[in-house]
């Protein structure tokens, strides 16, 4: 029930905003002055105040301006006469939610008192979806006892508050995502937007446009002016994943961003300060891809300011079992389950895979065997097929040379064979080697091994 206080000197005023209130569902308090207010306000959250311009003592701009400041701030609704509205224009721009004037409207009065309650409504839902968020990408929280994540979430802990940029490295699947938005929750920024974009999702010629928004007219199909990326998410934070895959051309605009600060929407003239902080994420190399001339290096430079490496699954298996009763909560929740655990059995099967699909994949299976499950327990059965081999790492029965391992030559001949045996099918070779397709397609590329069919 929403809360309503009365503050006017005047008891037949009091008394009968007080019925009206109460007549409509309202919860609804009074005060005799500016001063029993605040005491009032000691104990009672409201809503809306409705006060009085003026009273004895304390009038309704000093109590607008007396009322403590705290995370949720009621509405509050001036009532004045005709010969003060510009006092009551004064008390809006203070912060005032509205006025009104003397004799009061019934109907105007309740349309204002929903319209103020609605505002206050939204204001709490904001609030407490920010404090799920933080809660949700606290750093605390993220998930990972082994040395590896000890050391990322120390850089975490330093980074956030920063508002520099920051690149994060990592194979797919590694929650490269989850860390920005971390970063983001983290840092002075939290309450304002945080928008990722997949650069390797959006073709080159619409890139700026998604980026810098455009003009009407600036090109065909452009009939109405579009805010950008970088103008929505102004004050808060702006992540791109696959940053390796921007071309040239577009890293330069991004680099006179990062450099002036400023954008211009395409087809327009107007140079536009922005605030945004910058976040990016690849699975590539970029040291190789500078080498080869493929990426910026003065662009390289301004996004690792800090650079976050996240290990892949198989690095870091001590983390396995809490992850995997995390994602067996997470579900149990979503799909109404009782699931009390997974077997011992199957949380070692789950810690020696090698899970080219990593953290994403690993989410992938417990949400299947939950969701396929008629029992209490997760077992070995419910779970082994999924993982591809059907068993744990790959072990090779061979010796190592005393002139060492030509790692690169053994690369390639897995690629050569895995190729061969799948009949030139690069989808099916990638999984026959435990790979994502794009990363199986970049190895081609590295041994110029062409020609595969998709």
């Amino acid at each position: 029930m929403p809360v309503i206080l009365v503050v006017d000197d005047e008891p037949l005023q009091r008394d009968i905003l007080k019925t009206i209130l109460d007549s409509e569902g309202y919860e609804t308090h009074t005060a005799a002055s500016g001063e029993e207010a605040l005491t009032v306000l000691k104990n009672l959250h409201p809503d809306v105040i409705l006060s009085d311009l003026r009273m004895e003592g304390m009038g309704g701009i000093e109590l607008l301006e007396a009322i403590p400041k705290q995370p949720f701030e009621p509405s509050i609704i001036i009532i004045t006469a005709h010969g003060t509205i510009s006092s009551a224009v004064e008390a809006v721009k203070k912060g005032a939610f509205d006025y009104l004037t003397k004799p009061l409207n019934k109907d105007t009065l309740l349309l204002n008192v929903h319209r103020a309650v609605e505002r206050a409504s939204l204001l709490r839902e904001n609030i407490q979806l920010q404090k799920e968020l933080f809660r949700k990408f606290n750093i605390e929280g993220i998930i990972g006892k082994s040395a590896r994540m000890q050391k990322t979430i120390d850089i975490l802990k330093k980074v956030s508050p920063a508002a520099v940029t920051v690149l994060i490295t990592g194979e797919s699947g590694t929650g490269k995502e989850l860390v920005a938005r971390a970063i983001h929750y983290n840092s002075p920024r939290r309450t304002k937007p945080f928008t990722a974009l997949n650069c390797a999702a959006i073709p080159d010629n619409l890139f700026e446009s998604e980026l810098f928004g455009h003009e009407a007219g600036a090109f065909t199909g452009a009939t109405t002016k579009k805010e950008g990326l970088f103008r929505v998410t102004d004050g808060g934070t702006l992540f791109l994943d696959e940053i390796g895959e921007l071309s040239l051309a577009m890293q330069s605009k991004l680099l006179r961003v990062l450099q002036d600060k400023e954008i211009r929407r395409v087809g327009g003239k107007e140079a536009i300060k922005v605030d945004v902080r910058i976040i990016t994420a690849t699975n590539k190399d970029l040291e190789k891809e500078l080498a080869e001339g493929h990426f910026r290096d003065d662009l390289y430079y301004r996004l690792k300011v800090v650079k976050i490496e996240l290990p892949p699954l198989r690095e870091r298996t001590e983390d396995i079992p809490e992850l995997a009763q995390f994602f067996l909560n997470k579900y149990n929740r979503e799909f109404g389950r009782r699931i009390k655990a997974i077997e011992p059995e199957a949380v070692k099967l789950l810690s020696e895979y090698h899970w080219p699909g990593n953290i994403r994949q690993l989410e992938t299976v417990i949400e299947r065997a939950i969701l396929m499950n008629d029992r209490d327990l997760i077992t070995v059965d419910d779970i082994k097929n999924e993982l591809w081999t059907g068993r744990a790492k790959t072990s090779f029965d061979f010796e190592i040379p005393d002139s060492g391992i030509d790692f690169e030559s053994l690369e390639k001949e897995l690629l050569q064979k895995a190729l061969a045996k799948s009949g030139g099918v690069a989808s099916k070779a990638a999984k026959f080697l435990g790979m994502s397709y794009k990363t199986f397609l970049y190895r081609l590329e590295k041994f110029n091994l062409t020609g595969p069919s998709k």
